[in-house]
């Protein structure tokens, strides 16, 4: 509530009241909806938190499916990397796709929320979108192909044995590691090592040589893959081996490759669950910063109508009363004005004309 104090003046003696105003003035309001801004501000900034923290463990999630697609494709210590299998092949490159992607995602993600873009948060759930439509068929290719799979990395391990000797170091380097870490010998048996290119040259009815591989401990005298626990097989090509393996690998291959499928396939898992999540945030936070945006521009209206009003103070329509020292009407001729004897001292203010409301201080 305002004051206003009025003066007049007489030739004789001074009289001062005041008078107060009623309404408030509009330069004196506050601002509309500053608390629901306030409220909204801290409810942004604990989302763009928890936001930028689940686009981080996306980015390294994405890392890690993009490092197992290279891991397949150019690996050179991994079967998979000796495998032809065209299905694996496409697994590997749309690993390798969705591992792009998401880096891209979580890099838009992240900007996007830091400089409040809404258009980059559409682009971002967009690209979400398309990514779990992506890895849903990933997955389903995989789990749908895995018999093939496996199929095909027992022929691969088939051709290893049948070239053991003949084929390239990478390939002997795998079986040998097979077989020493899962101490087992051959796919099926040891006697597959019967197929072998160069133990068919020395006419074996049993398995008498093996890969020194096959054995818990052996002794070479020259550098040969070679080994016999009969004595009156060794020569410059056959080492002395100790305790041959009974178990074949095809388990533990078997239990190999289904790792590493359970190992892609949780990624993608949780990589979706984070995904849904993201698009959850995302969503929220386009709503919020429109919500900001409008209360923005309302705030921007009112400091314009608040000027606008300060500035029509001096132009706008002026009201003027004063108090009779003796408590009486003041006499006024017939133009309105003020009786000469009494001189007053008024104060006005820019408001249309109606009633007012004094009150003696």
């Amino acid at each position: 509530m305002r004051k206003w104090t009025l003066i007049l003046e007489t030739e004789h003696k001074t009289s001062t009241h005041d008078c107060e105003e009623e309404h408030p003035s509009p330069s004196s309001a506050a601002p509309p909806h500053q608390p629901n801004a306030m409220k909204l501000e801290v409810k942004i900034e604990l989302l763009k938190f928890f936001f930028t923290f689940l686009n981080t463990l996306f980015l390294v999630l994405g890392l890690s499916v993009g490092g197992c697609a290279i891991w397949i494709l150019l690996g050179s210590g991994s079967f998979l990397n000796v495998l032809s299998s065209d299905e694996l092949q496409v697994v590997a490159m749309g690993l390798l796709l969705i591992g792009a992607v998401v880096i891209l995602v979580s890099l838009v993600g992240c900007i996007g929320s830091s400089s409040e873009n809404r258009f980059m948060l559409v682009v971002y759930g967009s690209f979400l979108i398309v990514l779990v439509l992506g890895q849903l068929f990933v997955m389903l290719l995989l789990l749908i192909n895995r018999g093939k799979i496996n199929q095909a990395l027992t022929e691969t391990v088939h051709k290893i044995i049948s070239d053991y000797g003949n084929s390239s170091d990478i390939e002997e380097r795998m079986m040998d590691a097979m077989q020493k870490t899962g101490r087992c010998c051959g796919l099926t048996r040891a006697s597959d090592w019967l197929e072998n290119s160069f133990l068919q040259t020395l006419n074996l009815s049993t398995v008498d040589v093996l890969p020194c591989s096959c054995y818990a401990s052996y002794n070479l005298t020259f550098n040969s893959s070679w080994c016999s626990e009969n004595p009156e097989l060794h020569s410059a090509s056959v080492g002395e081996g100790v305790h041959a393996f009974n178990e074949s690998c095809s388990g533990k291959l078997s239990f190999w490759l289904q790792e590493n499928i359970l190992t892609i396939i949780s990624m993608d898992v949780i990589l979706l669950l984070l995904q849904m999540i993201d698009v959850a945030m995302a969503a929220a936070l386009y709503q919020m910063f429109g919500k900001k945006a409008t209360l923005k521009r309302n705030n921007q209206l009112f400091d314009e109508s608040q000027d606008s009003d300060a500035e029509s103070e001096d132009d706008g329509q002026h009201t003027y009363a004063y108090v009779h020292p003796d408590g009486e009407e003041p006499e006024l001729n017939q133009t309105n004005h003020v009786n000469p004897n009494q001189q007053a001292r008024f104060v006005h203010r820019a408001e249309p004309p109606g009633p007012w409301a004094f009150r003696d201080q």
